[in-house]
């Protein structure tokens, strides 16, 4: 059990940190806008990625310089656009009721879901890179046990965020709550785009 338990905690520790997906999760959650199926295609996606890193790919993913810069200009501006449409949505002072970032249909979601999960190249260094390249120091059976025990815990987590966020809907039916939801959102996406554009402008300049 201690790879498992090993997992969950490592995993855990790396999934709760403040993002781009767990504030997205957060929102969907308060909003009670396909919350569930938003939590079930996050802990879907990690999974897949865990299993990826736990196999191996983490390091030829690590290895390609080109993929890495790709994946960091496409998901800093899918951040910025959609920080931007936080950032409007703040200016108007929506409400829980009609937000101007609801979203109306479960294709909309799935492809927003995804591309905050996909297009954010932190979710490859947590998953992928940094759970992969830990077990790599296990031994083959014991990889295994480590992959649930970091798949357990992305559940646990977008699950207990998604329900979690639910109670607080009362709260947000106040223009003002709804302004300081969406300008933290706003910030939040910004400033991940600004740290995963500033190495690459770096080098550019460079």
């Amino acid at each position: 059990m201690w790879p498992y338990l090993q997992g969950i905690a490592i995993g855990g520790g790396l999934i709760i940190a403040i993002g781009a997906q767990n504030a997205f999760v957060l929102s969907q959650g308060i909003r009670r806008n396909y919350a569930l199926q938003t939590a079930v295609i996050c802990s879907l996606c990690d999974a897949v990625l865990i299993l990826a890193g736990v196999s191996g790919i983490g390091r030829l993913i690590a290895a390609s310089g080109l993929l890495t810069r790709l994946a960091s200009w496409l998901g800093a501006l899918f951040l910025l656009w959609y920080g931007s449409r936080s950032f409007c949505s703040a200016l108007r002072g929506g409400r829980l009721e009609d937000s101007a970032l609801v979203i109306t249909s479960r294709r909309k979601m799935l492809l927003m879901t995804l591309a905050l999960t996909l297009l954010n190249p932190h979710v490859y260094i947590d998953t992928i890179i940094l759970i992969g390249g830990i077990s790599g120091q296990l031994a083959a059976a014991e990889r295994l046990q480590f992959a649930g025990g970091a798949m357990t815990a992305s559940v646990l987590w977008f699950f207990s965020l998604s329900l979690g966020a639910g109670l607080l809907a009362p709260l947000f039916r106040s223009r003002l709550a709804w302004r300081c939801l969406d300008g933290l959102v706003c910030l939040m996406m910004w400033s991940i785009a600004l740290s995963l554009l500033w190495p690459q402008l770096r080098q550019l300049s460079g």
